[in-house]
C-alpha cells in the first residue's frame, strides 16, 4: 500500500503537468473575428429614397431646386421615413424642367436604419438631357459619416426643356 501511494505521488508532478499542457492547448484560439466595413460602393441594401425633384429654371452656371424625398425599406415596404432639400447643380445648366423624380438605393454596413441617417450633405456630378421627356444620371456621395450612403450611380426622369453637365450638391435634412 506504501508503494502505491508512493508511486500515485511520484505521478501527480507528471498528471499536473500533462494536464496543465492540456490546459494552456485549450486556452489557445484563433483570434476572435473582428468586423471589416466593406469600401463604400459595399454594405447591404437596406432600401430605397425616392426624390420628387420641383420644378425650375437652369441658367448658364447652375440652378436650385427642391427635393421631397421619402425612404422606404426592402422589408416591409413603408415609408419609414421623410425628408426634404435641395440640390444645387453648378455648371452648365440651360432650359427648365417642369418635374422630376430620382430613386436612389440606399446601401448600409450592416441590415438596420435608424430615422434621420440619411441626412448630411451630398456631393459629385450631373449630366442631363430633357426634350419633352428625358433622363439624366447623378453620381454622389457622402451622407452623415459616411456611415449610409445612396447607390452611386442614379438615374433621373424628368419633363422639360434642358441640358446639363454640373457638379452637383444635394442636403438633405429630416422632414418635420
Amino acid at each position: 500500500m506504501k508503494t502505491l501511494i508512493a508511486a500515485s505521488l511520484a505521478a501527480l508532478p507528471l498528471l499536473a503537468a500533462a494536464g496543465t499542457t492540456h490546459a494552456a492547448d485549450m486556452t489557445y484560439a484563433e483570434p476572435a473575428p473582428t468586423f471589416q466595413e466593406q469600401d463604400r460602393v459595399g454594405g447591404v441594401r437596406i432600401g430605397y429614397l425616392d426624390c420628387q425633384i420641383g420644378s425650375g429654371f437652369g441658367y448658364v452656371l447652375g440652378s436650385a431646386k427642391t427635393a421631397d424625398c421619402a425612404f422606404t425599406s426592402v422589408i416591409d415596404g413603408e415609408p419609414l421615413d421623410t425628408y426634404s432639400g435641395s440640390i444645387k447643380k453648378f455648371g452648365v445648366d440651360l432650359g427648365y424642367t417642369a418635374k422630376g423624380r430620382i430613386i436612389w438605393a440606399v446601401f448600409a454596413p450592416t441590415a438596420g436604419y435608424h430615422k434621420g441617417s440619411l441626412g448630411g450633405l451630398y456631393g459629385g456630378a450631373t449630366a442631363e438631357a430633357t426634350i419633352g421627356a428625358g433622363v439624366g444620371a447623378n453620381v454622389l456621395f457622402g451622407g452623415t459619416s459616411g456611415s449610409i450612403h445612396l447607390q452611386p450611380v442614379s438615374v433621373t426622369g424628368q419633363l422639360g426643356l434642358n441640358i446639363a453637365a454640373t457638379g452637383t450638391s444635394m442636403t438633405l435634412q429630416p422632414a418635420s
